[in-house]
């Protein structure tokens, strides 16, 4: 279930910090990736504990063999429309640093694809587009049949200062 990367062109990132391998996911049509290496899980759709004063996106916890893991729905995270689970949608759960410490915790997308193999000079760096738009945690940009895939650097996507928690409160 592995898919090469097209390597037109040069001018990627160095080898030791793109090359690898990719969970690719869809998310409001688009399609994703992420380091397999994080990944510890993939579990459908299931409903989760809701917690009071949470920004939309975090859709609560959910018990996983005795841990409490936050649940981060990618779709409302994004802004890229309603969120809707379907059978296809599932948990990714990851492995996440920040700050010195580790923690557990999941993300719902639409659906997973392929395990992309990635070499580094087919990435590209992901485009400047403003001081509006947050690009700090997209790692860079491969193409795949004709398609761009959006590698994501989860240790920053899911870093306590980049999910807006109200004051307090870390998950």
């Amino acid at each position: 279930m592995s898919s090469k990367m097209s390597t037109e062109g040069a001018g990627g990132p160095d080898a030791s910090v793109g090359s690898g391998q990719y969970l690719s996911f869809s998310l409001g049509g688009e399609e994703y990736g992420l380091d397999i290496l994080k990944v510890q899980e993939i579990r459908g759709w299931e409903s989760v504990r809701q917690l009071p004063d949470m920004p939309d996106y975090i859709k609560g916890v959910l018990d996983l063999r005795g841990s409490i893991v936050p649940i981060v729905d990618l779709r409302l995270r994004f802004r890229v429309g309603e969120a809707r689970y379907t059978p296809t949608t599932v948990i990714i759960v990851v492995g996440v640093e920040s700050g010195g410490s580790n923690r557990v915790m999941g993300l719902v997308v639409d659906g997973v694809s392929d395990v992309l193999d990635v070499a580094a000079d087919a990435m590209r760096p992901a485009p400047a587009l403003g001081a509006r738009i947050n690009t700090r945690f997209i790692r860079g940009m491969v193409t795949r049949d004709s398609r761009m895939v959006v590698l994501l650097d989860v240790d920053k996507l899911l870093d306590p200062d980049e999910l807006d928690l109200p004051p307090g409160l870390d998950v």
